[in-house]
């Protein structure tokens, strides 16, 4: 297998430390066992520093050989397509996968960053707390009768619906008995328990390079 590389800020904040989208890589490959290396790119100047590997000026993204992509999306279905330990190899496995994926990204995740951000912002009664209840209580109905999304058995579905879910804000919007159950079995996975320390490592030795 050609190499791997998953490329992230040098350093960030306190604030985002260990929900920089890098962990959704990281998380998989330790899934999958795949060996990779995390390369970095200054934080800043990061609006235009690498614009020809990621055109929003974001992270992460993957090279893997010489194929390049952005978008942690992405990026997670190409890992997936790798490795049947992150999806399913029959067809109606894989396509479930997919649309769980999707489902994480345009149906909860899409919602739940923006309210987020307009929550912190100082606007918590904003317009969209509403639709995010009401998709968060969707997702319920749906985790309290299944253990993983697709399958029977953990896949990379889970890994991107669990990493959406995991904001402490987000867990703390209501009550959802069945979608915290889901975070508490997937997070206390080994990989990404070591991917999460991973990270956290590596943004603390750049504090130290800052100094």
């Amino acid at each position: 297998m050609s190499a791997l590389n998953i490329w992230t800020y040098d350093w960030v904040p306190d604030f985002p430390r260990g929900f920089v989208r890098d962990l959704r890589l990281r998380w998989a490959c330790e899934e999958a066992g795949f060996s990779y290396a995390v390369k970095t790119v200054p934080f800043d100047g990061r609006q235009t520093n690498h614009l020809a590997q990621q055109p929003f000026g974001q992270v992460p993204y993957l090279a893997d050989g010489d194929l390049q992509l952005f978008e942690s999306g992405a990026c997670l279905l190409h890992l997936a397509e790798k490795s049947d330990k992150l999806m399913p190899t029959d067809t109606e496995g894989r396509a479930q996968t997919i649309q769980w994926m999707m489902a994480s990204l345009n149906s909860i995740e899409m919602v739940s960053v923006a309210w987020w951000f307009l929550n912190i912002s100082g606007e918590p009664d904003n317009n969209l707390s509403g639709w995010m209840e009401k998709r968060l209580a969707q997702l319920e109905d749906v985790l309290s009768d299944r253990e993983w999304l697709v399958a029977n058995r953990f896949t990379v579905a889970d890994l991107l619906l669990a990493d959406v879910l995991r904001v402490p804000q987000v867990r703390e919007l209501g009550n959802r008995p069945a979608s915290e159950r889901y975070v508490a079995r997937v997070t206390n996975r080994p990989a990404f328990v070591k991917a999460f320390a991973d990270q956290i490592a590596h943004f603390k030795q750049a504090d130290e390079a800052r100094s």
